[in-house]
């Protein structure tokens, strides 16, 4: 009789001991100043200034490079080579790079267009919504290629449950746009905008589409939304 109550005693002990996972990330990224994560990032952020290459700012680089990782660990990135979009920046800089994660270097720096109601010149509103014309931030992984109406064009799978997750549905892919260049910025003080969809120079798409295919990381920062604290992120 006093061994009746030892196979509830044992789930209570494994309930309180394992802990979970949400979506491809862990329930808080970076919530520790110096997490071992942090460091590595910053020690590759500043590798890479070191050999003078442009680089985002260093909050988008630590979310992209921690993400990038977890999202690896789940077997839902395949390939090391890692696309950061930072929003916080001017659309009339090249905000966009391509970076080889295994080699550690800087393999593009491009201008990229953000969705015409999601700001001017800066981008400020986002949304996850058919016909919104917005940009959708956070990771997604890429897909297949195909020649739509903009030419050479490669689909988008957004990871994030309410943030990107209906990328596919809304037609969100990487595209070739006569709008997305220095001539464009002159006549208009900005770059052009998209309906959503990250645009990049005509002349330079089919390479970095060619070089970011097949589920590699893709991640679009602005500091309105971040990984660090407490939020949490589900698939």
């Amino acid at each position: 009789m006093k061994y009746r109550f030892l196979p509830l005693v044992l789930f209570f002990l494994f309930s309180f001991t394992t802990t979970s996972k949400v979506g491809p990330f862990s329930s808080k990224i970076g919530n520790a100043p110096n997490t071992v994560k942090e460091i590595e990032a910053e020690s590759l952020y500043h590798k890479l200034r070191a050999n003078q290459f442009s680089l985002p700012t260093l909050d988008s680089f630590s979310e992209a490079i921690t993400g990038f990782y977890q999202l690896k660990e789940k077997g839902l990135v395949e390939r090391d080579i890692l696309t950061i979009i930072d929003f916080s920046l001017s659309s009339n800089t090249k905000r966009m790079w391509v970076i080889d994660m295994a080699a550690q270097v800087v393999l593009m720096n491009s201008y990229v267009a953000h969705g015409k109601n999601t700001g001017e010149e800066f981008a400020k509103s986002f949304s996850n919504e058919n016909s919104s014309f917005k940009s959708s931030l956070g990771f997604y992984t890429t897909g297949e290629i195909y020649n739509g109406k903009h030419g050479m064009s490669l689909k988008l799978d957004g990871l994030e449950k309410g943030i990107n997750d209906k990328a596919r549905e809304r037609g969100i892919v990487m595209h070739a746009a006569d709008y997305v260049s220095n001539d464009f910025i002159k006549s208009n003080k900005r770059l052009g905008r998209s309906q959503g969809c990250p645009a990049v120079p005509v002349e330079l798409s089919s390479e970095i589409i060619d070089m970011i295919k097949g589920k590699s990381c893709l991640f679009m920062y602005h500091p309105s939304r971040t990984y660090m604290g407490d939020r949490k992120v589900t698939l």
